[in-house]
C-alpha cells in the first residue's frame, strides 16, 4: 500500500507556467488523470495528492474537478492569496473547505526574493487563518529559507506544516563523481524536526542535483542516501512520507526508477515502519479518505 503524497497535474500554457524553461522540454506538454495512471500501476501507488504548480485561485478549482472525478486522487494542496485581506481571503477558504478533497494550501516561497518572506505579517496573518479550517500548510523553500521556517513554526505550534522536497539542499557532485554533502542543510533539517508539528515529504530530491559545473549531473542511489539518512535520523519513519514530485521528476528520472530507489532506501525499515512511510502518514497528515476498494486491503 503506497500512497504518493506529491505530484501535479497541468495543461501545459508557457504563460501559465512560465517556471517551465527552455532546458525542460520534457515538461512542456500536458500531464493529466490517463499519463498518471500509466506511472503509478506498475509503481504500486493506490492514491496520490495533487499539489499546486501556478499560484492562482484558478488551480484549486482546475485541481477540485479532477480530485472528483478520478478515485486516484486522495486530496488536493491548492493555493490561495494568503496575503489577501481577511475580507477577500476566509470566504476563498469557506469555499474550498467545503469539498473535502481540498486538504492544504501552499505558497512557492522558493521564488520568493526576501528569505525571510514566511515572517511578513501580511503571509503570517492569512496562515493564522488556516487553523479554522483544519487545512495543512506545504512549506516549499530552498535550503536557505530554513531558518525562517523554523521561526515560522515556533509561531504557530498548532498548526500542521508539511516540508516538501526535504527543503532542496544544494546535491553537488564533482567532476569525479563523488557526491558533496549539504552539510548546513543537514544542521537545519535537524533543527526544524525537532518540532513535532512538521512532516517532512521525501520527494524532489533527484532534480537538485548539480555537477560542480552547475549543470544536471547523474545520480545513483548513493548520491541520495546521505540525505535519507539524515532526514529518517531527524523525522522519524512517523513523520516522513513518500512523494515523486511527478512530473518533474522526469527532469532527472523516470516516476519508476525513483519509487525503486526509495523503496531500497526503506528497505532497512521494519514493516511498520514502511507501512507509516508509504502509507500511513499521508493518510494522518492530510486527512485522507480512501476509496472503498483500496480500503478493503488497507494494513501494514
Amino acid at each position: 500500500m503506497k500512497i504518493d503524497s506529491h505530484h501535479h497535474f497541468w495543461n501545459y500554457d508557457p504563460l501559465q507556467y512560465a517556471w517551465i524553461d527552455e532546458r525542460m522540454e520534457v515538461l512542456r506538454r500536458n500531464f493529466g488523470v490517463e499519463s498518471l495512471r500509466a506511472e503509478i500501476g506498475p509503481a504500486g501507488i493506490v492514491g496520490v495528492v495533487s499539489v499546486q504548480a501556478r499560484q492562482a485561485v484558478e488551480e484549486c478549482r482546475f485541481l477540485l474537478e479532477i480530485a472528483c472525478e478520478a478515485c486516484e486522487v486522495l486530496g488536493v494542496v491548492g493555493w490561495l492569496p494568503l496575503q489577501s485581506k481577511p475580507t477577500e481571503l476566509m470566504p476563498l477558504l469557506e469555499q474550498f473547505s467545503a469539498n473535502p478533497l481540498f486538504k492544504g494550501v501552499r505558497h512557492v516561497v522558493q521564488d520568493e526574493p526576501d528569505d525571510r518572506f514566511l515572517l511578513t505579517d501580511k503571509f503570517c496573518r492569512g496562515l493564522d487563518c488556516l487553523k479554522s479550517f483544519n487545512l495543512v500548510y506545504d512549506l516549499l523553500l530552498y535550503a536557505r529559507q530554513l531558518p525562517a521556517a523554523i521561526e515560522l513554526v515556533d509561531r504557530f505550534p498548532h498548526q500542521t506544516f508539511v516540508l516538501d522536497h526535504i527543503s532542496k539542499p544544494a546535491i553537488r557532485v564533482s567532476a569525479s563523481g563523488e557526491p558533496r554533502f549539504d552539510t548546513e542543510w543537514a544542521r537545519q533539517i535537524r533543527v526544524l524536526a525537532q518540532r513535532p508539528n512538521v512532516v517532512c515529504k521525501f520527494s524532489g530530491v533527484v532534480t537538485e542535483v548539480r555537477s560542480a559545473e552547475q549543470a544536471d549531473a547523474l545520480w545513483t542511489i548513493e548520491t541520495i542516501r546521505p540525505y535519507w539518512d539524515v532526514v529518517i535520523d531527524a523525522f522519524g519513519p512517523e513523520r516522513t512520507m513518500f512523494g515523486s514530485d511527478w512530473p518533474v521528476c522526469l527532469l532527472q528520472s523516470s516516476y519508476l526508477r525513483w519509487v525503486d530507489c526509495v523503496t531500497t532506501l526503506a528497505s532497512s525499515l521494519t514493516a511498520e515502519e514502511q507501512y507509516q512511510f508509504w502509507f500511513a502518514n499521508a493518510l494522518r497528515t492530510y486527512n485522507l479518505s480512501l476509496p472503498n476498494a483500496v480500503r478493503a486491503i488497507d494494513g501494514p
